[in-house]
């Protein structure tokens, strides 16, 4: 039986070779720290009777664990194998390798974020993202924020603060982290004015709501939701024609931010910014880490006169961008300029215009390498969806590796998710769901050795 007095002092710890190699990296109190839960942990079992001898290998690797997992911290990478594109748990898109590697070099060095090279005075960090969200939307002007929800909060201060804005009932969505519209109006100190019914909301009930508290009228996209049956909602023409009879800007949420229309690569269609500003909305807001596949951002495009009020505004300041998001996002915006360049170079309109036929592919590579291991699984047809709050019915048909029943496919999925790389999968009737559509190609090797190592027993 083991005894208290076996196990190794701290300091003894401290100089073993492998654990002095982390002292001056992660510092003195941390490795300290780290060996002390260990020692407490072997302390318990002694007592409980559970640990019979002191190995001093095994206690150092588990030392040496513990501190691997500090020296990874909790953000790291995780293989998407669910199938779903704009997974919001797994950070929404992933960033083109141009974007990714702008963040980088904004984080790493100086940059001339507020100064103009050419004359050497002070410029706007909005300059850049303007000029291409322009060319991009054809509006007069844009400006950056941190996220769509915060260019809604921006945008209704300074356009409609203490004053009415008219939304149709069945517009007043909830986005994600029980965020609603009528919450964020609220923050905003807009006045939310709801017309119509939740199914139905005509021209009329618009025109009917305007009085001398009005300041604009307000299209919301509804994103994660579809209303379906007798249903009738009003058009953006018909809102701004209202709007220019009674010299009111009409404000277009679009949500997704699809600067290229899905339907080209067969998805159904979602708002894209530059028909609202061509049919006339004085103001259209987007996402920038949904359809557009960059940082998390909010785009607000529009009249060059609002967008000037609208960063005028002291709030500008607490929801601005810092520099690597707006590396990132000028470098995915650079690649927009050409569609067929975006979808090669940008992960997520690469996945979603993947055909049935490349994922049959993909799978069948996987699942080859996977039969090479022993690894018994089967090869089938399935779907996923884009994920996100965007495209909510839009199935995505796909090929799935499925994986044996165990009757512990909980467990399974959790050994993958804890491992090293972490693997995130879909479960289904108790079998785990391998969907390569979201899987990068270097990834695949590191899935084939966590799915090896992971197995149960009676896989293997």
């Amino acid at each position: 039986m083991a005894s208290l007095r076996e196990l190794p002092p701290v300091h003894k710890l401290l100089v073993e070779p492998r654990i002095a190699s982390l002292l001056y990296e992660l510092g003195q109190q941390v490795v300290s720290e780290s060996c002390r839960d260990v020692l407490a942990h072997w302390r318990q079992g002694i007592q409980e009777g559970t640990i019979a001898t002191v190995d001093f290998d095994l206690l150092t690797r588990q030392i040496l664990l513990k501190l691997n997992q500090k020296q990874i911290g909790h953000f790291r990478e995780t293989i998407n194998a669910t199938g779903i594109v704009l997974h919001t748990n797994l950070g929404r898109a992933p960033l083109a390798e141009a974007a990714a590697k702008a963040a980088y070099e904004a984080g790493r060095h100086y940059l001339n974020l507020e100064l103009d090279l050419d004359t050497g005075e002070r410029s706007s960090r909005q300059n850049p993202l303007r000029k291409l969200l322009c060319q991009l939307t054809g509006a007069e002007s844009a400006t950056v924020v941190n996220n769509c929800a915060a260019a809604t909060i921006l945008t209704l201060r300074a356009l409609a603060l203490g004053r009415e804005v008219v939304v149709s009932r069945g517009q007043l969505i909830e986005i994600g982290g029980s965020f609603r519209m009528p919450e964020i109006m609220a923050t905003s100190g807009a006045i939310l004015k709801e017309v119509g019914a939740t199914n139905i909301t005509r021209i009329g009930d618009y025109e009917k709501a305007v009085g001398p508290q009005t300041a604009a009228l307000m299209r919301v996209h509804t994103s994660n939701f579809r209303i379906k049956g007798f249903t009738q909602e009003t058009s953006m023409e018909e809102l701004v024609e209202l709007g220019n009879r009674l010299q009111l800007p009409v404000i277009d949420d679009a949500g997704s931010g699809a600067i290229h229309d899905p339907t080209s690569y067969g998805l159904a269609g979602e708002p894209i910014p530059q028909e609202a500003i061509r049919q006339g909305a004085a103001v259209t807001l987007f996402s920038g880490d949904k359809l557009l596949g960059g940082p998390q951002a909010g785009m607000i495009a529009g009249k060059k006169e609002l967008i000037q009020r609208i960063e005028k505004d002291p709030f500008m300041r607490a929801v601005r961008c810092d520099k690597m998001t707006l590396a990132a996002l000028e470098r995915t915006l650079q690649l927009h300029l050409d569609p067929e360049v975006a979808r090669r170079e940008i992960p997520v309109i690469s996945m979603l215009s993947k055909t049935k036929e490349e994922l049959r592919q993909k799978a069948a590579g996987l699942s080859e390498k996977l039969m090479a291991r022993g690894l018994q699984h089967d090869l089938v047809e399935d779907h996923a969806f884009v994920g996100g709050g965007t495209l909510p019915e839009e199935k995505l048909p796909t090929w799935i590796v499925r994986l044996p029943q165990d009757g512990a496919a909980g467990e399974w999925a959790k050994r993958l998710r804890i491992g090293t790389p972490a693997v995130l999968a879909r479960i289904e009737r108790d079998r785990i769901l391998i969907d390569t559509r979201t899987v990068f190609d270097e990834q695949i090797e590191p899935l084939v050795e966590a799915l090896i190592a992971t197995r149960p027993k009676e896989s293997a």
